[in-house]
């Protein structure tokens, strides 16, 4: 048995600040325009020294990139453009050294098709690898929800070489894998026991929901969905006691708490979905009824479960779980203009372009999500305040390289000008690592500071959530665990607000600055204004 302290090491997850980034838009170091493991494990240092504990790689395997990295070709690999797996290991042991953990991206609901399972199970029914992935002899009638509507208009594509159609959910270039056959459910586990033997704690699973359907063809085998997520949580856990599983599920709390287990024996980890599309609609209307609204209804998880929070991921800013009435909203205030939106359900815009590059609300909103109760998910290039590049198509503008200087390519490559980098650069390169490190008063500095004050009050990663104040702009929350309360104040409106906390203390210490508070007075906050404070007795 151990205390409830030192729990926040054996259940790291919980009190974790993740960082996403994708290794070909990071840094380069050869000049080829893309980024590398060398220049990630150059740049180790400075996200450790940034106080992020967990890094999160978007995919890095061999790929046509038809989907960004996510059409794998080979599991076992990482592409040649990036680097060797000799590489990948010594930013393994730099980032332990500097004690981080690294998860990868596991995308094991379909491979590319130039994959040689899908190569080998195109000549036909009895071809090995052909149960590997979902068959039709004639077109099913009907459709599944597409993930790429406008790009894709069927779920089935034909193949000439096998004369039958196969299912893909995303592009048709990416089929599907038959989840439910045994042999599929070993090559899974194969997969995440490799990359753990490397040294990886473990893996962020894309599109869950999509994985476990039981879409195996009209005689497919059918099993219980969840018995996947089970067996690889099991696995993994044998493996390296540490192991993680961080999965995308996006769906309201009612289903997506499916996906923890009924005792947290499936995803240790979950994206709260529910959670940031409620903030997005209460900083537009600026007013946190939306948002008091989701806290309220967060559902209880087992012990060993966390939420993810996050401002921005690496995909569009998908709003699809709000009405189209409140959907519209945001899109008025935050993405007025078609070429904003993507998909009819989402933006591909960063926080700052949406704010209007408006630094007090931008620190707003990050003091805001790392005060969430749950584990704060950051995308490369938020703490520097990095716009998107609308030039580049679809939900990859977001994706552009890091903004490193204000030298050539920003300073993520020393091609040469006029070079092609891996992905054009947005023509506001203001934001860069290298002036705001020499600002004390910069985003940078002060992201700094607050993921090192998060990192102090586990009360928000593991504490019991009271919504202690909800009216117009201003949220109160506190977060008590293990005997200590913490409580964060936040106003969404333009003007001054004011309110009175009324708690049962001696004094609230401020956590941000200096400027302690008497709880039974009232507290103003200015414009975007915000306070986290630690009850005293």
């Amino acid at each position: 048995m151990t205390g409830k302290r030192t729990a926040t090491s054996d259940l790291w997850w919980k009190n974790a600040v993740i960082y996403c980034l994708d290794v070909q838009t990071f840094f380069d170091t050869n000049a080829d325009g893309c980024g590398d493991f060398v220049g990630l494990t150059e740049r180790i240092d400075y996200l450790a020294g940034l106080g992020v504990t967990c890094l999160w790689l978007m995919p890095c395997y061999p790929s046509p990139e038809r989907d960004d990295g996510y059409d794998i070709s080979d599991f076992f690999s990482v592409a040649e453009k990036m680097g060797t797996l000799g590489d990948f290991t010594e930013m393994l042991r730099t980032a332990q050294d500097r004690g981080l953990r690294v998860i990868v991206d596991l995308v094991v609901n379909h491979t590319s098709h130039q994959h040689k399972w899908f190569q080998s199970a195109r000549k036909g029914k009895d071809a090995p690898f052909h149960d590997y992935y979902v068959w039709a002899d004639e077109k099913p009638k009907g459709e599944e929800q597409l993930v790429f509507p406008g790009e894709e208009r069927s779920n089935w594509a034909w193949d000439e070489e096998a004369e039958r159609w196969y299912f893909h959910r995303f592009y048709s270039e990416q089929p599907d894998l038959n989840t439910a056959n045994p042999a599929v459910r070993d090559e899974i586990a194969k997969i995440g026991g490799f990359w753990l033997a490397l040294g990886v704690v473990g893996y962020r699973i894309d599109a869950v929901p999509f994985l476990l359907e039981e879409v195996s063809g009209p005689e497919g085998e059918h099993k219980d969905p969840h018995s996947l997520l089970r067996e690889l949580s099991a696995f993994l856990t044998r493996r390296r006691g540490e192991a993680v599983l961080l999965g995308e599920v996006n769906l309201p709390y009612d289903k997506a708490t499916e996906f923890f287990g009924t005792s947290g024996d499936e995803l240790n980890m979950m994206f709260n979905f529910p959670l940031n599309q409620a903030m997005y609609l209460a900083l537009a209307r600026k007013d946190v009824a939306p948002l008091a609204k989701t806290l309220s209804s967060m559902p209880d998880i087992p012990t060993e479960c966390q939420w993810a929070n996050f401002v921005r991921n690496h995909d569009e800013l998908s709003l699809d779980q709000l009405s189209k009435k409140e959907r519209d909203e945001v899109f008025a205030v935050f993405g007025p203009e078609e070429s904003m939106q993507v998909y009819g359900r989402g933006l591909r815009r960063r926080l700052p372009s949406m704010l209007d590059h408006d630094e007090n609300r931008v620190r707003l909103v990050y003091s805001l999500m790392f005060s969430m109760p749950g584990t704060p998910t950051l995308f490369y290039g938020e703490e520097i305040g990095m716009s998107e590049n609308l030039e580049i198509e679809g939900r990859l503008s977001a994706r552009s390289p890091m903004q490193w200087s204000a030298e050539p390519h920003a300073g993520f490559s020393k091609a040469p000008d006029g070079a092609r980098l891996c992905r054009p650069l947005p023509e506001d390169l203001s934001a860069n690592v290298a002036d705001q490190r020499r600002d004390p008063d910069s985003l940078l500095n002060w992201m700094e500071r607050l993921i090192r004050r998060r990192r102090e009050c586990p009360e928000f990663g593991w504490g019991t959530l009271t919504v202690l104040h909800a009216e117009g702009p201003i949220l109160a929350h506190s977060c008590e665990w293990d005997g200590s309360t913490v409580v964060a104040v936040h106003n969404l409106g333009s003007r001054k607000a004011s309110l009175t906390l009324s708690l049962d203390c001696a004094r609230l210490v401020d956590l941000l600055g200096a400027d302690d508070h008497d709880p039974n007075e009232k507290l103003t906050l200015e414009a975007y204004g915000y306070r986290w404070f630690r009850v005293t007795s």
